[in-house]
């Protein structure tokens, strides 16, 4: 059963079976796919982290269908109603709603229409009017009437009740009209009487109608939200009078006095019970895909904003900005530590400008600043103007900071443990601070969800979200690698191979031992086994270690290789490694052996080139125009640079210097075609923008990216 999914994966993937059992068993072994994508290139092919995912996802699909399968065979079988022909088709397919399909009419459920009819011992009529030989029904119905069934009427009533679910749950009219459904189903929404008032965002879908087909993601979860909210009511529709013609044709035979209750069974059926059985698993579908492409914009939002270019090791100033409450500042070391916290009060209403000017300038002396991040959010804007005026006794770069998630991480558990001594507005300014210094290494402490850069992730599957978001988080972390001797406990838990305890273990370690000089006393740390040993090591840097293949990306198992190769060239590991003319002479052909391959020793060569070369950007610095303040400022025509602060399925936000963030509809990106808003732009992306339209009223700002070229 094992080698049939196998050959199921790989055929769903479209990926040789060789890779994708190779992947599996990986997986099956402990392995992460991290870990696999980097370091076992041989056995997969160079399969991606995307294609991996892939294989686990569809893998646990088949699996997860033998298990139903097996559990619906039992049922059926202890039901003593297992046929051979009904246990090959069940054993034979592999599609999870052909397979409800077939367990339905055997499928344990509530009391219906129908169970009260077989009660009253009805089945039988209801066998000889399916079956459409008899003549004269009605005076084969009198046989059946008894205490429970008064009369004609009621035994022909019952018998119709009993085929109306024998339709409904009949393979071949659930896909017929499942068929047409997929062709031709449309989705209506209409606001609820009284609910207009309540509903003004949804107003564009107060009476909505398109094919369900056509309907994108994003509109297709607004409008369930607003059916959530209660604010409209959603329904799908096919042509009801094709769909009963064409069960007609399948159901209805003869021309005995059957056929008539048989059509009036077949219509009940529909309406009642086959047309909202499909129609819910129809929404349920569209749910499931709507969710999945959902989670998969906000994924990339997320990778792209773990991914954020970090100023890295500087001396840094943070500012938490505030009118009433004033602008809480501290100053952080190259590592991240807290060194001091005041509040000063540029602002109204206290307007202290020359002595919060004064304490600035203090500071960034005293503490040896070398940059300023500044929060984005409320008296951001103001904050920055009120900083381009101060003079420095440096030269000091002031970088906006996008602080979505710095108030969860303030109040959360682990922001409590940082900073047990501190409150919440300190806690936030230093989030602040750290996410400029190192974007991947702070938002790790944030619950994905809570970052700001998605759109529907609270109308998605949770479970579903949080896998991915997590698998994310785990590839931008390894991708990038991490310092063992500073990387905090948050970081290290997703690194491959390790998680929670034993990330907290390396840090008790570290305190013990005063830190690591080698990889290889990683085996030392408490429940670190050789497995996890292996899965991790590879992504642990540690700068300045004796031996200069620690601080990189190549694995301790491939140590061996990178000296047979410094031995070839005739000079040392360390003379070696950031070598890029020694690298160049290497004949790559001498090192294949059974184990190691051609992928493996390209990398390992490209990262003796650049030894732990970051995979991020550099930061650049940006600027708003001065002259707007507010959404009134804003005249159409205008060009006006911006800041791409969230992707979605229909477009781009744009943070262009107000409190009101714009948007850049998919069709005003580029001069053609875009299905994909995220082929065009990226997170955090500087850009230049015209003003297509205001609405005050709404607050809603229209955009254009290919007018402003």
């Amino acid at each position: 059963m094992e080698e049939t999914i196998f050959k199921r994966v790989s055929e769903k993937v479209n990926i040789p079976l060789v890779q994708v059992k190779n992947t599996l068993l990986l997986l099956k072994e402990g392995a992460t796919i991290p870990f696999i994508s980097r370091y076992r290139k041989e056995l997969t092919g160079s399969l991606d982290e995307v294609a991996i995912a892939r294989i686990q996802k569809e893998y646990t699909y088949f699996t997860e269908l033998e298990k139903r399968k097996q559990t619906v065979l039992k049922t059926i079988e202890e039901q003593g109603a297992l046929t051979a022909d009904l246990r090959q088709k069940i054993e034979e397919t592999f599609d999870a709603s052909q397979l409800e399909d077939l367990y339905l009419p055997y499928k344990p459920k509530k009391r219906t229409r129908a169970t009260v009819a077989r009660e009253k011992g009805l089945e039988p009529l209801a066998k000889l009017m399916m079956a459409q030989y008899e003549w004269h029904i009605e005076k084969k119905a009198e046989k059946f009437i008894t205490g429970d069934v008064p009369d004609v009427e009621a035994a022909l009533t019952g018998a119709r009740d009993i085929i109306a679910e024998w339709i409904s749950e009949n393979p071949r009219a659930r896909q017929l009209i499942r068929s047409m459904f997929f062709r031709g189903a449309s989705i209506h929404s209409k606001v609820i009487t009284g609910k207009e008032a309540d509903g003004q965002k949804y107003r564009d879908y107060f009476n909505w109608s398109e094919l369900l087909k056509r309907c994108p993601s994003h509109r297709f979860l607004a409008i369930r939200r607003a059916e959530k909210e209660g604010i409209v009511k959603v329904v799908l529709a096919i042509d009801d009078e094709k769909a009963t013609e064409q069960l007609e044709q399948v159901f209805l035979r003869g021309d005995t006095s059957c056929r008539p209750h048989v059509k009036k069974a077949l219509a009940d059926s529909y309406k009642r019970l086959l047309f909202p059985s499909i129609e819910t698993e129809f929404l349920q579908q569209y749910k499931e895909k709507s969710d999945l492409e959902a989670i998969r914009v906000f994924g990339e939002n997320l990778r792209q904003l773990l991914l954020a270019p970090p100023l890295g090791q500087k001396r840094v100033l943070a500012i938490d900005p505030g009118f009433r409450t004033g602008c809480k500042v501290v100053c952080l070391d190259e590592q991240g530590n807290l060194l001091h916290n005041e509040t000063i009060f540029p602002h109204p209403p206290q307007r202290e400008v020359r002595e919060s000017a004064k304490k600035m300038a203090s500071l960034v002396s005293a503490y040896k600043i070398e940059a300023i991040a500044v929060g984005n959010g409320t008296a951001g804007r103001e904050t920055e103007q009120f900083l381009k005026y101060l003079r420095f006794d440096r030269e000091v770069t002031v970088y906006a900071v996008n602080e979505d998630g710095a108030s969860v991480y303030s109040a959360s558990k682990t922001g409590r443990e940082e900073f047990p001594d501190y409150d919440v507005t300190v806690r936030g300014a230093v989030s602040i601070g750290r996410r400029l210094m190192d974007p991947l290494a702070e938002l790790v402490k944030i619950e994905p969800k809570s970052i700001g850069v998605g759109q529907y992730q609270h109308d998605v599957d949770q479970k579903l979200l949080q896998q991915d978001l997590d698998r994310i988080v785990e590839s931008c972390v390894n991708s990038v690698g991490v310092n063992l001797n500073t990387a905090s406990k948050h970081l290290l838990t997703y690194i491959s191979g390790l998680g929670p305890q034993l990330a907290q273990n390396i840090v008790d370690y570290r305190k013990t031992a005063g830190g690591f000089s080698a990889r290889s006393e990683l085996l030392n740390v408490d429940r670190m086994g050789p497995k996890a040993f292996e899965q991790a090591a590879g992504f642990l840097r540690i700068p300045g270690a004796k031996n200069p293949l620690d601080n990189s990306a190549v694995h301790p198992e491939s140590y061996p290789v990178v000296e047979k190769m410094a031995t070839s060239l005739g000079c040392n590991v360390a003379e070696l490694v950031g070598s890029q003319e020694l690298v160049k002479k290497l004949n790559l052909n001498e090192f294949v052996t059974e184990m190691v391959g051609m992928p493996t020793l390209t990398d390992i060569v490209s990262e003796l080139a650049k030894p732990g070369r970051d995979p991020r950007e550099k930061i650049g610095v940006f600027e708003f125009d001065e002259n707007l303040k507010k959404i009134d400022d804003l005249k159409e025509g205008m060009v006006v640079p911006g800041i791409i602060t969230n992707i979605t399925r229909f477009g781009a936000f744009v943070d262009i210097g107000i409190k009101e963030n714009g948007l850049i509809h998919v069709s005003e990106m580029a001069n053609k075609f875009i299905d994909d808003p995220g082929k065009v732009v990226k997170l955090h992306q500087h850009v230049k923008v015209k003003v297509l339209s205001v609405d005050l009223v709404r607050k809603r700002i229209q955009l254009s990216l290919k007018q402003a070229r």
